[in-house]
Parts: structure tokens; sequence; C-alpha cells
């Protein structure tokens, strides 16, 4: 099955020193998930509730998650929807779980998804170029 998806990936500097913190927000940032509009992190704060659940295997609501992070449920689906279109969460019967049980798999999966949108680009690219006699 296909769908839409927005995969974004912004070269910025790997922190230095080791901290799981630093790590994980230069994770985010490198897909395009943190912006600078975000001034409360809760994108981030989202993404961490989300790592925490797949450690114990389990999905959370968006009522459960606003709750825990005081957000309103309006701002937590939207983090949600941008984390889902980004190929990091998907939702199963209104729980949200981390694509894979961890960041390496979900990973190898976002690669695996630019792969075949990048060769479905280049096969429309040689068509275009028929087309136009290129």
């Amino acid at each position: 099955m296909r769908f839409s998806r927005k995969i974004t990936i912004i070269q910025v500097r790997k922190p230095k020193e080791t901290d799981v913190n630093k790590d994980l927000q230069y994770f985010g940032s490198a897909l395009g998930l943190f912006g600078l509009r975000d001034k409360d992190k809760s994108c981030y704060r989202i993404f961490l509730e989300l790592l925490k659940a797949a450690k114990q295997k389990l999905g959370l609501s968006s009522d459960e998650l606003a709750y825990k992070l005081s957000l309103t449920r309006g701002t937590v689906v939207h983090h949600l929807n941008k984390l889902m279109d980004a190929g990091i969460a998907v939702n199963i019967r209104n729980r949200y779980y981390l694509r894979e049980e961890n960041l390496e798999i979900v990973i190898n999966e976002i690669k695996k998804d630019l792969a075949s949108s990048m060769d479905d680009l280049a096969t429309l690219a040689k068509e275009i170029d028929v087309w136009m006699g290129l």
C-alpha cells in the first residue's frame, strides 16, 4: 500500500558531546520535526513519550498525551500528525505508537521509503525526458 509521506532530511551539526537529550534533539531536528516555532518543545516531548511507550510496547491516546504533557489535545494531534507524516509514528485504533520497535528500525524503514520515492521519480524523469525529446 502506497501513501503520501513527507520525508525531510536536514543536515545539522551533530552534537560533539555524548548526551542522550542532545542526540534526541539532533535526531528530530535532522528529520525536520523540531522547528523554531515549537517554543515549548511540544513535538519533542510527544516524541519522547512515544519512545518511552515503545520501550514498554504500549500505545498512547492523544488524550493521554495531552494530559501527561499539559498540552491541548489540538496541539498533541497536530504534532502526532507531523510525526506520522514523517514516518516516525503510526495510529492503530486511536492509539499512537512509534512506527517500529526502536529508532534504528524506524530509520531503516524511512530509508526504504525514500529509496522507493527516488526510484519512482527516476522512472518518471526518464518518461518525461522521452516525452520531451531530451
